[in-house]
C-alpha cells in the first residue's frame, strides 16, 4: 500500500510564470507537478522567514 497522497489541487499561475514553468519542465523532461514540488521544497525555508499578516497585527 502506497503512503503517497495523490490529492488533486488546482493552482493558478500568471501566464508568463506558467510559460517559464512549462519551459523548465520540458528542459528537464519532468512534469509540471514535479517542477512546482521541487520549487516549493527549495523555497519553503525562505517563505517561513517572511512575517505573516497575523504576525504583524499581533505586535503591540
Amino acid at each position: 500500500m502506497s503512503t503517497t497522497d495523490h490529492r488533486k489541487q488546482s493552482l493558478y499561475f500568471p501566464e508568463e510564470m506558467l510559460k517559464e514553468i512549462e519551459h523548465e519542465s520540458h528542459r528537464q523532461d519532468r512534469s509540471l507537478s514535479w517542477i512546482v514540488q521541487q520549487a516549493w521544497k527549495i523555497a519553503r525555508a525562505d517563505l517561513k522567514r517572511m512575517p505573516s499578516p497575523n504576525d504583524v497585527l499581533s505586535q503591540p
